[in-house]
């Protein structure tokens, strides 16, 4: 199945002074398969070392000499490696040694190509009882398969494509057409139930059975669970698998600690919720000021939301089922349930997984009667964007005109389940007691547009500057 990052990976193959590349991402979003089939597609050989399966390397990568690394890897393959072959160290985090020789391999080694990837790398990376090789690595972040993805892997090529030439401002030749709206919607009904968590996909392109996409969900769940004792041994099983639970039932929602488990103090729960973020099985959304950039400025550390891995398992822990997810119209959807913030946050997040600055935020004003949320803020084109997730009239937007009124920010995004569409909002809102005027775009997107919000965005504001 073809990945986005496959181009990211031949970037990187080709670039001048090429560092050793560390794929960081939760178990079982595809790493080693994305390595395999770009080696593949490379036509380049792959020497795939599993350090979970030979414990007994860690000495050998102790040493940080490469050419004895390559020696001693060659004695178990039986064979050398070629000239063009590409070396993958596989579950690298369980040999913390070896992430510290990748400084070596760059310094000494440079002309070979050398992949690492593991599903509790950010584990090992924490763990400073070794030296980091500062600046002498890349990163490329994996997650969750993308709705295009979905669509390009199940084939609906012709769909994911209707997504990718869209341009912005839609004109009648631009524009998406009604038919392929509707199918896209539907779609994204499936994507949901799905999800993109490659073993799912493959499973529905191959079959087309949910049934065995469920069998799927069931299995990847029970890994993570099972995974548990590895993110923190000395932790309480039950109490992290409540705060797994959590986190799939409750995404998009301001997370309360009593709420999790109210028999626990506030700091035990946190460090929980750390451990798994750092496991990549949740994101924190966190509240920002939004005073200006960078938006994580401005955080307010005790004040965040999570986003799950992935919306197809998260609809399966909370035991959303086809039946429900194919009952709910287009708009249902939307409006009822974290499906929709769950999608649109999960693909905000593959956006800004190559920035520096990518966590998620938003922002939040609370009081006793002009509470305001806006779901998403994000920087984008070096302006700020606010980003909401719900349909209806743009006048029921209370919290996006609170947020422009505070913030005046050029553009505001909505995401909906109509087609594509652009307006000038003026209204009449009460700032810090007072009446005020506010007037500012609004882009009205459906919700298969996500990937397209930077292109859109920066589209927009071209054609006002």
């Amino acid at each position: 199945m073809k990945r986005h990052q496959l181009a990211d990976l031949s970037n990187w193959l080709y670039t001048p002074r090429r560092k050793p590349l560390i794929v960081r991402g939760a178990r079982q979003v595809g790493k080693s398969t994305m390595v395999e089939l770009f080696a593949e597609g490379k036509g380049r050989d792959l020497r795939v070392v599993n350090l979970e399966r030979h414990p007994d390397l860690a000495d050998v990568f102790a040493s940080n000499d490469p050419r004895a690394i390559l020696n001693r890897l060659d004695t178990l393959a039986e064979a050398p490696l070629s000239e063009r072959g590409i070396l993958f160290l596989d579950e690298i985090q369980a040999a913390p040694a070896a992430i510290t020789s990748l400084r070596y391999f760059f310094e000494e080694l440079p002309d070979q190509p050398v992949v690492a990837a593991g599903s509790l790398m950010e584990f090992a990376l924490a763990d400073h009882g070794f030296p980091m090789p500062v600046g002498r690595v890349d990163y490329l972040n994996v997650g969750p398969m993308t709705f295009t993805e979905f669509l390009r892997a199940t084939g609906k090529k012709g769909l994911a494509s209707a997504i990718d030439e869209f341009e912005w401002p839609p004109q009648d030749d631009t524009a998406i057409p009604s038919v392929i709206h509707e199918r896209l919607l539907e779609q994204l009904r499936v994507y949901q139930f799905v999800g993109g968590m490659p073993e799912a996909v493959q499973v529905y392109a191959d079959s087309g059975s949910l049934r065995a996409v469920s069998t799927v969900h069931t299995s990847i769940v029970d890994t993570y669970r099972d995974d548990f004792p590895k993110y923190a041994p000395r932790r309480d099983m039950t109490r992290m698998l409540r705060v797994f639970n959590f986190a799939a039932r409750q995404p998009g929602r301001k997370v309360k600690y009593s709420n999790v488990s109210p028999d626990d103090q506030s700091s035990t729960i946190r460090r929980d919720i750390d451990l798994l973020a750092m496991a990549r099985v949740v994101a924190k959304v966190t509240h920002s000021a939004c005073s200006g950039l960078p938006l994580q400025a401005d955080l307010k550390e005790s004040v965040f939301k999570l986003v799950f891995l992935d919306v197809g398992l998260m609809n399966a822990i909370c035991g959303v089922g086809w039946e429900t997810l194919a009952g709910k119209s287009a708009t249902e959807l939307v409006n009822v349930g974290a499906s929709a913030e769950q999608f649109v946050g999960q693909h905000l997040q593959y956006l800004l997984a190559p920035r520096p600055n990518r966590e998620l935020t938003y922002w939040l004003r609370e009081g006793r009667a002009n509470n305001a949320e806006v779901d998403y803020v994000i920087e984008l084109g070096g302006r700020i964007v606010p980003v909401e997730v719900k349909a209806g009239r743009a006048g029921a937007l209370r919290s996006l005109h609170q947020f422009v009124a505070e913030k005046h920010p050029p553009v505001a995004v909505r995401f909906d389940a109509l087609t594509p569409s652009v307006q000038d909002v003026a209204t009449e809102v009460t700032s810090n007691g007072q009446p005020q005027r506010i007037r500012y775009r609004l882009l009205s997107l459906p919700l298969y547009l996500v990937e397209r919000l930077p292109d859109i965005v920066s589209s927009d504001l071209a054609q006002r500057d």
